[in-house]
């Protein structure tokens, strides 16, 4: 916040065109270390019996529930509980927890992971069946011929997690899949980065908490000017979303597929995707949507390749959050560097 605001004071940041895009990065993990459930359940049994061995060597007969040192004291005794309390609390109100450093720990979260994952599918599965059961059909009609029969949740989670940083996700990068994060900014024609976000999820669900996010930013930044034209590729095409942010007074132009396609997209079609074409195929909209590209891509050009910052350091979203937000914060420094200092050529 502060960075944009000695940006702004320094002529470098107008946003009456933005653009976002995402770029991915590996994470600070191999996807070698990713395990299915069962896997990361016999793993989690071998470290607690490999513990418990250790402990009985070093312990002997002590029963093993006396105080650690740390909680001898009444006083200390408080501050951990309260540490424990914030740590709860904060899980409760869907914080991302810090990876923790042990084994056996990162274990348990990637177990987690999956569990919740399983948790939410059997979920939508049993609001599916209960949908079904009534009968109804999506256009009001009583045939459902065509809908789905009931679904059986799976009996265990499926898929894998990643036992070394469990937040991350093997997502599609240019050349395949890479084991990581997607990461995504907004950014001026200065190429100026406004709005820095991570996420596993893929670019469809992004655009207007993208752009929701650059206008808190700008905002705390003291940057009065509200963005009047976003640019986007068709990763990021999504109707409510388009819709959402029209309403609120920008221009939307984002691709809803191709724009060489001579047949839309299926499921793609109607009026917002009518109009979409249209106006890209206007000079005016060219023109605009032809920006898009140097406008965000040369910045993560400059911070993968150029400054060699291609894979975090640190493991769990809310630490590999924080090194982006750093690494585009550090982007927006040597903008500022190059256009204040004079050249000595």
């Amino acid at each position: 916040m502060r960075v944009l605001a000695l940006c702004a004071k320094a002529g470098l940041v107008y946003v009456g065109v933005i653009a976002l895009d995402s770029t991915k990065l590996h994470a600070n993990a191999s996807d070698r270390a990713n395990r299915e459930y069962q896997r990361i359940a016999e793993e989690i049994l071998a470290e607690a019996g490999q513990v418990d061995a250790e402990e009985d060597a070093r312990f002997g007969e002590r029963r093993g529930d006396e105080l650690p040192a740390e909680l001898s004291n009444s006083n200390d005794r408080r501050q951990r509980l309260r540490d424990a309390r914030h740590a709860l609390e904060a899980e409760r109100a869907g914080r991302q927890r810090p990876v923790p450093g042990d084994r056996q720990g990162r274990l348990l979260m990637a177990r987690d992971r999956l569990a919740e994952d399983h948790a939410l599918e059997s979920r939508v599965i049993e609001e599916h069946n209960a949908w079904r059961a009534t009968g109804v059909a999506r256009d009001g009609s009583r045939r459902m011929s065509r809908a789905p029969a009931q679904l059986e949740p799976p009996p265990a989670p499926t898929g894998q997690a990643n036992t070394t940083d469990p937040d991350s996700r093997k997502v599609k990068a240019t050349r395949g899949y890479l084991q990581g994060y997607n990461a995504q900014a907004v950014t001026t024609e200065q190429q100026i980065v406004i709005a820095a976000e991570l996420t596993v999820e893929t670019d469809v669900a992004q655009l207007a908490p993208m752009i929701s996010h650059a206008r808190r930013e700008l905002t705390a930044a003291g940057i009065n000017q509200a963005p009047r034209t976003v640019l986007a590729d068709a990763g990021y095409w999504n109707a409510a979303q388009i819709q959402q942010l029209e309403a609120d007074g920008s221009q939307v132009l984002v691709p809803p597929d191709a724009l060489k396609a001579s047949k839309p997209r299926p499921g793609r079609v109607g009026e917002l995707y009518t109009a979409m074409r249209e106006a890209l195929s206007t000079d005016t909209g060219t023109g605009l949507y032809s920006q898009r590209q140097w406008m965000v891509e040369p910045v993560f050009a400059d911070i993968k390749f150029n400054r060699r910052a291609d894979r975090f350091q640190r493991r769990g979203r809310a630490a590999c959050r924080s090194e982006w937000r750093l690494m585009t914060a550090t982007h927006n420094l040597l903008k500022l560097y190059r256009h204040t200092t004079p050249s000595l050529a």
